[in-house]
């Protein structure tokens, strides 16, 4: 039986009880109160004194939000900048947690002056030979070149995928909502799409749909199954570790080289239609299932 059943038949069987045969709560059984005659306008009068007043609106926001807000980094991680001591307000260093701030303050964090800005949020399909960072000293090919024409400043990736895995790629300088994806107690559901340069026997298969260890502990895939039954080298798999290359490290374990790794949808969300090297926003839906799954919905 589940709760709600439970509610309905038990809910409230107490008070009706007590209601019906006189129980200890019905102190006034019996007894007749007086009706008082209340004038015209009395009543609205007495409710409108009740009411408390108006608060005013505090224009102010604690840093850690405030810098959240302008897409350096999640609120947690804030904190850790403020009391290194990377944080200027009016020219001023500030290492106070809670410290709070005006909108019109000057912030700076590293010398950078911030502000908060519209949130946004895109989906990129990565094709290969990109790498995941925001800057790269040896002047290689990054997503960030990919994404030029966001109208947003400070958008970065959420996790990252390695230079030969293709598919699904999330920015946004949603500080908040990106730390909540990567965290491991989100568990955010990863499927990827893996081609491999031989048929996989079935006892390695079976091995590792039963898990396997690598050099960082112990690895089961979520699901894994045959894609296309005439072709054994591909093979789908999910998962919900963000532990780094993950899923090449389990093929490779077993002795196998992954010729093609796509990450075809990623917490609920999917790249049909969006081609290679191509972005595209979220849609509305897509943000609010990501912010009920980290819980900032």
């Amino acid at each position: 039986m589940n709760n709600d059943d439970m509610g309905a038949r038990y809910g409230n069987t107490g008070s009706g009880r007590n209601s019906r045969n006189g129980g200890s709560g019905d102190f006034n059984k019996g007894k007749r109160k007086r009706k008082r005659i209340v004038k015209p306008g009395e009543e609205v009068k007495k409710i409108t004194q009740q009411r408390p007043p108006k608060k005013e609106e505090n224009p102010e926001i604690r840093l850690n939000k405030y810098i959240s807000n302008g897409g350096v980094c999640s609120r947690r991680e804030a904190d850790t900048i403020i009391t290194d001591g990377r944080v200027e307000v009016n020219g001023k260093v500030v290492t106070t947690l809670g410290h709070k701030v005006l909108k019109d303050d000057e912030v700076k964090v590293d010398g950078k002056v911030i502000s908060p800005t519209n949130k946004v949020y895109i989906l990129l399909n990565k094709p290969k030979d990109y790498i995941t960072t925001t800057n790269d000293p040896l002047q290689r090919k990054t997503v960030m070149d990919l994404i030029e024409d966001v109208d947003a400043e400070r958008v970065y990736p959420v996790g990252r995928l390695d230079r030969n895995t293709t598919g699904i790629l999330i920015f946004t300088n949603d500080g908040e909502m990106a730390q909540g994806l990567m965290h491991p107690k989100g568990n955010v559901t990863k499927i990827y799409s893996v081609e491999l340069s031989q048929p996989i026997e079935q006892k390695h298969f079976y091995k590792l749909q039963n898990g396997i260890k690598l050099f960082d502990g112990f690895m089961k895939p979520d699901k894994i199954a045959l894609v296309d039954q005439d072709d054994q080298r591909k093979i789908g798999v999910q998962i919900h570790s963000g532990r780094n290359r993950v899923v090449r490290r389990m093929f490779e374990a077993l002795g196998y080289e992954v010729v093609k790794l796509d990450r075809v949808i990623y917490a609920g969300i999917d790249k049909q239609g969006l081609q290679k090297g191509k972005w595209r926003n979220l849609t509305e839906k897509e943000v609010t299932m990501l912010k009920r799954i980290t819980r900032l919905g």
